[in-house]
Formats: C-alpha cells, structure tokens, sequence
C-alpha cells in the first residue's frame, strides 16, 4: 500500500472514531437550560458547569437572569434546568417552596466555606470597642452610623429577594434595634459602593456582605474591618436555630454551602449531567479572585468567558476527570 492509501486510512479511521465519539456523547441532542440570578458576580460559577455540560454534548443555551424566587419557581416547572448558586441554608425556604426534594436534584457540595454577616470599619470598632451588633440598641453608637441624619444607624443591606433581606430584618427585629438601626434595601452593587466611599473618606460605615464576593477583597477584614457577633441565633423559619461556630463566636450565620440545584426529572433522565452536578466542586477562593477581577473593569462577557477559560486550563486534570467520571455514568 501507497503512502497516499495509508493516508487515506488513517484520516478514515480518525474521522470515524470520532465520529462514533460524538454520537457516544450522552449529552447529545439534549439542551440545556441553564439559570442565574442578576447577580453578575455568579456567572463564572455558572459558565464553569455549562462548559463541562457542553463536553459532555448537552446544547447549552445561553445563561436566563432571573430573580432567585422565580429561579427555584422555573427549574421546578421544567422551564429550567439547573442554577449553580442554591445556599444552604439561605435559600431553604425558597427551596421548599418550589417543591423541595420532590422536584429538585441536589447532590453533593460546589462550594464550602461560604460567610456572611454584619462588618464595621476597625478605626471604629477599636475607638468605641463595638463586637457585637447589639451594642447598636445604645442611640449613641447607632449615631455613629447614621449616613442621612435621621438618628439611626444606616445599614448597607441586602437586595429584596435575594434571601437576606428577610434574615437581616427578623434579626434586627429581634435583636431589638428596630428603633436604631435601618436597613437600607435596594442595588447591592451601588450601596456597596457608595459604602466603599465613605470608607475611603474616613467615615463609619456598617454593611452586610458576604464571601465568596469581591467585597471582601475590598473592604479586608482584620485590616480594613471587622466582623460584629450577635447577641443569639435567629434564622427564618428555623426554631431553636444555632449559628455558634466550633470556636464559640456567633456572627449571626452559619459558615454555609452552595449547591448545583436542577429540575429533578430532567436530572433522572440525564445520569451524566445528574453526575456532573454531584462531582463538581470550585474553590471559594478561586471565586473571590474571579470576583475581585470583575470589580477592578474586568467584567464584560468576553473577559468572564476568558476567566472560565483560564481556569479550565489551569485545572485541565480536574475538568477532565468531572466530564469523564459523567460521562462513564451514563453508560
């Protein structure tokens, strides 16, 4: 036989088997529709298990922003597939709401070691010896936070519908500072920033954020500023409710998870997706570094889409080694 013959053969060969790989690819011919909240910090998380989704031959279509509660609502009807930002516990109760177990699939852990709670700056902290946000019943240390001179102490809250608004307002119900502090709601993005700039004025500032996010890249705690306990634990819906972490300090949450939620029926009909979501798992500080990119301007689609890229590439074994333990679940 001819080289040109052995040639022949042989690009035959590769483009079969190639071929059959990609008729093997249990994904095939099954869309994909993923959904996030508007929060834009979430859509690296989101766009990692769509590009695991793609290898396995799913048809990805393009990431649906929707509120959280509309989110769950979606992916239980069916008219969604999965969300890659479920919190436990934070989102519980929407969670069950949508149905819970009996129209969800939640296996394993994406991310551990997820943070949230009430931050002051440290000048303050340390001039006044502020630890606990219950010291802000006294008017006078309310005061200090007191951004529009109306007495109270201005918080730098949550974004209704996120979930934390509802913590926030039953623990300052609660904790009985109704009457001193208020709990300012609306675009997170631009209280955040309006707080980073009093900051950087030399002002007070109390707010609440939580990790993984940029904030924190920010405003560093420890250094920049400090975490406040609370008096008890109290979370929605949950009696007898314990926050307190192994080494006895209580900042109000517990140190939570997140999860990779998809409509359960979907998820039984697609055993290798079903093992995607159960295997994957991101570092929360490579989150944060995504994060801290997009706040300093690196934050349009095609940077996000090169971030994703980046850390593919960096953890190539990883990403491997989900899409084949997936793909071997379908077989």
């Amino acid at each position: 036989m001819n080289k040109k013959s052995l040639w022949a053969v042989a690009a035959l060969t590769t483009f079969s088997a190639a071929s059959t790989f990609a008729a093997d690819l249990p994904g095939k011919g099954v869309t994909v529709t993923p959904i996030q909240s508007t929060i834009s910090e979430e859509t690296f998380q989101t766009l990692l298990v769509d590009k695991a989704l793609e290898k396995l031959g799913y048809t990805v279509q393009p990431i649906r922003e929707v509120d959280y509660n509309v989110g769950y609502t979606t992916i239980a009807e069916g008219d969604g597939t999965f969300m890659a930002a479920n919190w436990k516990p934070l989102h519980d109760n929407m969670y069950e709401a949508a149905g819970g177990s009996k129209k969800f699939y939640r296996e394993g852990t994406y991310v551990t070691g997820a943070a949230q709670g009430y931050l002051i700056d440290k000048k303050t902290a340390d001039k006044y010896h502020i630890t606990n946000i219950a010291q802000l019943k006294d008017p006078k240390i309310a005061k200090l936070f007191d951004t529009n001179n109306d007495g109270k102490a201005d918080l730098t809250g949550c974004t209704p519908g996120w979930g934390c608004e509802t913590a926030l307002n039953e623990q300052i119900k609660d904790y009985g500072l109704t009457d001193t502090v208020q709990h300012n709601q609306g675009n997170y993005s631009a209280m955040i920033a309006d707080t980073i700039t009093r900051y950087k004025e030399g002002k007070p500032i109390l707010y609440y954020t939580w990790t993984p996010y940029w904030v924190s890249n920010v405003l560093i705690p420890g250094k920049d500023t400090v975490w406040l306990q609370v008096p008890f634990s109290v979370i929605p819906g949950q009696k007898n409710a314990d926050t307190k972490l192994p080494n006895g300090k209580n900042y109000g949450f517990p140190v939570s998870t997140m999860h990779i939620v998809a409509n359960l029926k979907w998820a039984q009909a697609n055993p290798a997706a079903a093992k995607l979501f159960a295997i994957m798992k991101l570092p929360l500080a490579d989150i944060n570094a995504q994060n801290a990119a997009m706040h300093n301007g690196q934050s349009s689609e095609a940077d996000i889409e090169a971030q994703t890229n980046g850390w593919i590439k960096a953890h190539q074994a990883t990403f491997d080694g989900w899409v084949k333990e997936a793909a071997a679940a379908a077989k």
